[in-house]
């Protein structure tokens, strides 16, 4: 489906005294980007096909009421915890932090008011755009006032990077990420079922039935989440597997390295065969979350589609969840002093 420009005037608003508005990043190889400041989030992303042709690769909404009353976290950035923390609470320094329970007992995605419902500090400057904003102390539960930016630049090359800083007053912690959902076909085009599929991760964090990481690692080699060579998504996706029973399909978190550092990694390759459409995924970030949008109902509805069941997945960059009750998982604590930052990078190209 041909997506055309989102009308900045169904983006512009004003929110609790400060202005929403619609940002568009556009460069010379026929890629454009649409973002608002409400929660960084992505609004589009039009690519060309195998034949040139443009078209609106992320699930969203057709005005700004659809992020506000959306359940789905479509394309924002989640914190200051992506994913879940188990029981809705850590222990940091000797000190017990009561989160919001808002995933059955867990915490998920920073809790009821997560950083995808803040309206963020914006300047464009030629193309990228800086979106910056501050989580006071004791924000959703959790400690310290932390100061965060996130940059999306739009490259030349048909780069969608996404540059990621923070810092605390006291110690906290921190994961950041971003909720994009994709297919490459084109938004209305169906299920992502056969879109083949690469992940650059040996192992995942299996989860216990309320989808919290076990502790353990489990190679994937001979299971239903080998991705170490190319498969289609929906291959495997209702095997008889107790992790694919857990969660429904993919919803699970791949180790792409077991120490933290800031090296950029192939995360993932995805081609989608009709269009020629290949997305390849790069982070600096331990783990890359695969969720194959089990839980789209039908309910969620924009661009003229109805998000029904995995019509859309995520490849979200991050540390491991549960982390901060998990300490063998690489750290998540953010102290006073340091800086907090990762990359990821989103780049498209065709496959003839």
């Amino acid at each position: 489906m041909e997506k055309k420009t989102e009308s900045s005037s169904l983006f512009t608003d004003s929110l609790n005294g400060k202005k929403v508005e619609l940002f568009t990043l556009k460069n010379s190889s026929g890629m454009q980007v649409s973002l608002t400041n409400y929660g960084a989030t992505i609004v589009s992303i039009l690519v060309p096909d195998k034949t040139g042709k443009n078209a609106d690769v992320i699930l969203g909404y057709d005005s700004i009421q659809g992020y506000y009353n959306g359940g789905a976290f479509f394309g924002c950035a989640v914190g200051r915890y992506a994913n879940r923390i188990a029981k809705a609470q850590f222990s940091l320094n000797g000190k017990t932090y009561q989160l919001a329970a808002n995933n059955g007992p867990n915490s998920l995605h920073g809790g009821k008011v997560g950083f995808n419902k803040y309206v963020w500090d914006a300047k464009q400057t030629g193309n990228a755009v800086e979106f910056s904003m501050t989580s006071k102390d004791g924000d959703e539960g959790y400690p310290g006032t932390l100061k965060v930016t996130l940059t999306y630049t739009l490259t030349d090359s048909n780069e969608l990077k996404l540059d990621y800083t923070a810092s605390t007053d006291q110690a906290t912690v921190l994961n950041l990420s971003n909720h994009a959902y994709f297919n490459l076909a084109g938004i209305g085009s169906g299920k992502i079922l056969d879109h083949k599929m690469q992940i650059f991760g040996n192992s995942i964090t299996p989860v216990d039935s309320t989808l919290i990481p076990t502790g353990k690692l489990m190679p994937v080699k001979g299971t239903a989440f080998d991705f170490l060579e190319p498969h289609t998504i929906g291959e495997r996706i209702d095997a008889k597997e107790e992790q694919i029973i857990f969660g429904g399909g993919y919803d699970h978190n791949y180790v792409l390295k077991e120490k933290d550092d800031l090296e950029l990694k192939k995360a993932a390759v995805v081609i989608e065969p009709n269009s020629g459409r290949v997305m390849t995924v790069f982070t600096t970030q331990p783990g890359v979350q695969l969720y194959t949008g089990n839980f789209l109902n039908g309910n969620e509805k924009g661009k003229g589609a109805t998000y029904d069941h995995r019509t859309g997945f995520c490849l979200e960059t991050q540390h491991f969840p549960d982390s901060p009750n998990q300490p063998q998982f690489p750290s998540v604590v953010l102290q006073p002093g340091e800086k907090w930052a990762s990359q990821t990078i989103y780049q498209f190209s065709v496959q003839k």
